[in-house]
């Protein structure tokens, strides 16, 4: 055997055992007569000890050792004269009599440590290498517990892990799609799935009435911290139930989650937020509700007192940071400038600083009485200490964004997004459809087959811009973890729906005619959710980018640079296909 035991498992009660250990080298160092190694394998660290004066042939191979070597060593485990608190296996280590080098290796392009020297960029280049750090490794460990967990959470709830195939027929909703060339059907071309959608509501017509999956998906959209081109979605769905069924429970497996991997138990329902409502405190429909700072729409206040940009705004809001009145004139202008950058796009901030005394301080005094500040304090709701930040503009939704990424930024500034804080919320009731300026039509704001709520079905015909979904999404702490909705299951509203999305029959049919005759045999009531399990694991591992929570991710281009992909075809490839390939110079 080439080892057995693990490099994490030797304790003090194991001393004088004889053990057979292998992994890789993480450091040597030499002292005198006597040479230390730190072995290291998936499970931990092992000191191991080489004595000139006891074996002085395995004393000078361990002194050809180098970094990441991979060794397997044979020896006695000892108690450390001086141990190392901060391993589980600190309180031993290995005298070794015999030291086999399995592989060499080149010196390594960063140290494989914790706090690394490598960037990000020259990590992924060496992913095979990043990934033997601890940090990594414990965040795949994490993911693995997770499927483990779901997995177990939905089996006693009778759910049935069905797979669904990777290659679909394209479709014109939403992103834009990844496609594959059939060989066999020249001209042809398969889409890699952005969801099992229309599978798993096939399979509700099949009757099986609890389905789930942890399954790839692919979108070939921009990418952001919290996205990537293929990522993994625990897919479900249920016939048979009303939106009240589904978000309880997948608010149990979300608190089975929390209590499982975190050690959090959630003994409340988590908050509900009306999407209209989460716009108009939050200007997000993914509220970071660990802290407070809601909107307050000013206009009343603030409006026709002369000041030209408040007088001519469509909107003006306010936040009130508790505390923060002591914020300088520099901290002010670099918030300023924050909110002037062009990706968030204010024209400006005005400030208001409520005194020790309770007069209030203003960045607009000559335009406004004390007694106006004063009412202004009011509305606030704000008290001495406090800083009142204002933006506004000619575009209420617009703005209400920029407010949300100012409240963010003081969020932060002010230490107030704890990332072992979980504030959990249903944003419900959304909007069906959303207007497309590129599109020139309404678009639906989650996909086609949503189901609007009963009492706005007859809005359809008259004022479909008001209509609201059976849709709901799952925020924590800002971000989106999960989502879903009612689905349509009678096919004259679903063919209505594609009415009102600008399909004609013939299209609908050509590109859904499947789902649609489906839904003449006996269609039962169903919906689903889906959570992001990369970004699960990202909030549970207090990470910034689901990154670092996939084995092989892709960079912010979309290219995985380790295999140097995407890359050309080569001719005879692309000779098979069928296909000639013409590069636009951009």
């Amino acid at each position: 055997m080439y080892r057995t035991v693990t490099c994490g498992e030797l304790r003090i009660a194991d001393v004088k055992k004889s053990v057979t250990l292998a992994g890789w080298v993480q450091r040597v160092r030499k002292m005198g007569g006597m040479t230390f190694v730190d072995l290291r394998d998936r499970y931990g660290i092992t000191q191991l000890v080489f004595s000139q004066d006891t074996n002085k042939d395995v004393y000078e191979v361990a002194n050809t050792l180098g970094r990441e070597y991979v060794i397997q060593a044979v020896g006695t485990v000892s108690e450390r004269s001086n141990p190392n608190k901060n391993i589980p296996t600190g309180d031993v280590e290995i005298l070794v009599n015999k030291l086999n080098i399995l592989n060499t290796s080149l010196v390594p392009p960063f140290t494989i440590e914790d706090n690394t020297d490598g960037g990000d960029d020259l990590r992924m280049v060496y992913r095979y290498l990043d990934l033997r750090r601890t940090a990594v490794r414990k965040n795949l460990e994490l993911r693995h517990k997770m499927t483990m967990e779901v997995r177990r959470y939905l089996d006693s709830k009778g759910f049935l892990e069905v797979e669904t195939p990777m290659l679909i027929g394209s479709t014109p909703e939403g992103a834009r799609d990844f496609v594959v060339p059939s060989r066999m059907n020249p001209g042809q071309f398969y889409a890699l799935p952005q969801s099992p959608q229309t599978l798993k509501q096939l399979l509700m017509v099949s009757g099986f009435d609890r389905y789930f999956q942890i399954v790839k998906c692919f979108r070939d959209e921009d990418l952001r911290a919290d996205r990537q081109p293929e990522f993994t979605q625990i897919d479900c769905e249920m016939s048979f139930v009303e939106q009240e069924d589904i978000i309880t429970l997948f608010e149990g497996m979300a608190k089975h989650l929390f209590k499982e991997l975190r050690g959090v138990e959630f003994k409340e329902d988590f908050q509900r937020m009306t999407w209209h409502d989460a716009m108009k405190y939050y200007g997000s429909d993914k509220p970071d509700l660990r802290f407070g700072m809601r909107f307050v729409e000013l206009m009343d206040t603030l409006k026709g007192f002369g000041f030209s940009v408040f007088d001519n705004a469509a909107y003006i809001g306010g936040i009130c940071a508790k505390g923060a009145a002591t914020y300088t004139r520099k901290q002010l202008d670099a918030l300023t400038e924050y909110v002037k950058r062009p990706q968030i796009g204010a024209k400006g901030l005005v400030y208001a600083r409520v005194e020790a005394d309770g007069t209030v301080k203003s960045s607009v005094d000559k335009f406004y009485t004390q007694d106006t500040l004063q009412a202004l304090k009011v509305k606030m709701e704000a008290e001495p200490g406090d800083l009142i930040l204002i933006l506004c503009g000619d575009d209420t939704q617009k703005t209400q964004k920029q407010l949300s990424e100012l409240r963010l930024k003081m969020g932060d500034d002010l230490g107030l997004r704890d990332r072992n804080v979980f504030a959990p919320l249903w944003v419900i009731d959304f909007p069906m459809f959303e207007w497309s300026d590129e599109e020139n039509r309404l678009m639906a704001m989650h996909h086609p087959f949503t189901h609007p709520k009963d009492e706005d079905v007859p809005l359809l015909d008259t004022n479909p811009a008001a209509v609201r979904a059976d849709a709901y999404d799952m925020v924590i702490n800002g971000v989106e973890v999960g989502g879903g909705s009612i689905r349509i299951h009678d096919p004259k509203l679903q063919a209505k729906m594609f009415e009102i999305l600008g399909f004609t029959p013939e299209k609908a049919q050509e590109q859904f005619g499947f789902l649609m005759n489906a839904f003449k045999y006996g269609a039962p009531p169903h919906g689903g959710l889906a959570y992001g399990l990369d970004r699960w694991v990202s909030l549970f591992a207090g990470l910034d980018s689901i990154r670092d929570c996939i084995a092989f991710p892709k960079n912010n281009s979309g290219r995985d640079v380790m295999l140097d992909a995407p890359a050309p075809l080569d001719q005879k490839q692309l000779d098979e296909l069928q296909l000639n390939v013409k590069v636009k110079n951009v």
